[in-house]
């Protein structure tokens, strides 16, 4: 049923999306030379190798860490309106139709952070990864708080730890209703610019209170490339 639901969503996904998807084509064409998508290396199920495509964000040709912030000095204009719209995940429907990745799942990693926590990502590669799930619920302004010092150290001390902790809980009480619930709350940060709360243990989704949020600012804010 959850393969069924990610080809259905997926392929009518790309079909609405069509006119979307050639805008972006041709706004990242004629602001900046270089092709208009790129594949990101990322880990897939059960360890394979997996090729993420997204919208190019960047400057062609950009290098440098793994890791990127709101303003990156690398980021096109256009480029960064797709990463703060998340417009940028769209052609990843591309990677659930094949069958590559699902809707709802572990957000796939890079293989160096993978290789930090080798054995709780044996759990979670055991599922296919997906383009939302409960830590793209739970840090979805990752790139707000960014430690310009020191990314990648942020990253890996603080907040990759907890979200190894999320899709070790996603894989254990993984459903098809679970999946349902995560779709529909997905829209609230991403349409609404709503902050969702995910319960640590139970995987309960509620919103995130304002006070809450102002007195314990999240640390969720490095954004992958």
């Amino acid at each position: 049923m959850k393969r069924i639901l990610d080809i259905m969503i997926a392929f009518a996904g790309l079909l609405l999306a069509a006119p979307l998807i050639l805008l972006c084509a041709a706004a990242i064409k004629l602001e900046s030379r270089g092709p208009v998508f790129y594949r990101a290396s990322r880990v897939g199920r059960g360890g394979a190798d997996l090729r993420v495509l997204k919208f190019r964000k960047m400057r062609n040709g950009a290098g440098g860490q793994a890791l990127t912030e709101d303003r990156d000095p690398r980021f096109t204009r256009i480029g960064r309106l797709l990463a703060r719209t998340r417009l940028d995940e769209v052609p990843q429907l591309v990677n659930v139709l094949v069958g590559e990745m699902s809707l709802v799942g572990p957000r796939p990693e890079d293989r160096r952070f993978v290789d930090l926590h080798a054995d709780a990502f044996r759990q979670i590669l055991t599922v296919r990864p997906g383009i939302t799930g409960l830590c793209q619920l739970a840090f979805a302004r990752e790139s707000e708080i960014l430690d310009p010092a020191d990314r990648v150290g942020h990253y890996v001390e603080r907040i990759l730890p907890q979200k190894v902790g999320l899709d070790c809980l996603y894989a254990e009480r993984r459903s098809l209703g679970l999946d349902i619930r995560i779709l529909v709350w997905t829209f609230l940060p991403v349409l609404l610019r709503k902050d969702v709360a995910v319960h640590r243990a139970t995987a309960r989704l509620t919103l995130r209170r304002r006070a809450a949020r102002a007195a314990n600012v999240s640390e969720s804010n490095v954004a992958r490339v």
